[in-house]
């Protein structure tokens, strides 16, 4: 067991670099590079990550909560997803609920050496680079779906994805399509809190909003509907 985590690791760790090397998007380099050239006042004095987000967690995660994309000074700036967009931020609102959750060491996602560990989670997006206005291309979507296609590989364990959204959701079932798989008919659709369960061909998939700040901040999205919905995915996931 503990030689095939190693493996896990090791495999992870060298899609991250090949993550975290890519240039494919111009428009997107130029958008992240010149978010971590400009940056915000709060965050003058940092050095910006300005690379394409690896995905972070656990190598034998269960459950995969797949969002949109790094926020230009969030984890654009940290170089960790879901990490550094504030206290009401995505990041804080979803690592808030899995410390609820028991799946998280800490209710915060501030920095990559904040001392944060998952279990059983694995955090990843379908956009690794900051898109303008959050509003990746469809070429610019496709072009990272390998990414996404690989982590879905080497997470081996993986029983359920936790989608963020729309795009999210359209993004992992683009992947599934990809990798071969015929998706059910009628199409899945995208709806806060349902579950599409795919038997032993793929993890199933469980659609929430996105925990931004415009669906926390006017109501869309409580706590307790996030709660809800990862507790349908930790179910499946047998978490």
């Amino acid at each position: 067991m503990g030689r095939r985590r190693v493996t896990g690791e090791r495999a992870l760790e060298g899609l991250a670099a090949q993550v975290t090397a890519c240039r494919r998007c111009p428009r997107l380099v130029a958008w992240r590079e010149e978010a971590a050239r400009v940056k915000r006042a709060a965050f003058r004095a940092e050095e910006y990550w300005g690379r394409p987000v690896p995905g972070f967690g656990d190598p034998e995660a269960r459950l995969m909560v797949l969002g949109l994309a790094p926020a230009a000074h969030g984890a654009n700036r940290t170089g960790r997803m879901f990490t550094g967009d504030g206290p009401q931020g995505a990041g804080d609102f979803l690592m808030a609920a899995l410390h609820r959750a028991g799946l998280a060491s800490l209710p915060h996602s501030e920095r990559r050496d904040d001392g944060l560990s998952l279990r059983g989670v694995y955090l990843s997006a379908v956009v690794r680079c900051a898109p303008p206005a959050n509003r990746p291309t469809r070429e610019e979507l496709e072009n990272c779906l390998p990414f996404l296609m690989e982590e879905l590989r080497l997470l081996a364990k993986l029983k359920a994805v936790l989608a963020l959204g729309r795009i999210a959701f359209s993004g992992y079932l683009a992947a599934l399509e990809r990798m071969g798989m015929s998706l059910p008919r009628p199409r899945p659709r995208f709806s806060h809190g349902a579950v599409y369960t795919f038997g032993k061909e793929a993890p199933a998939l469980i659609a929430s909003y996105h925990p931004s700040r415009q669906n926390t901040q006017t109501g869309r999205l409580t706590p307790e509907m996030f709660d809800s919905a990862l507790e349908r995915a930790r179910t499946i996931a047998g978490l």
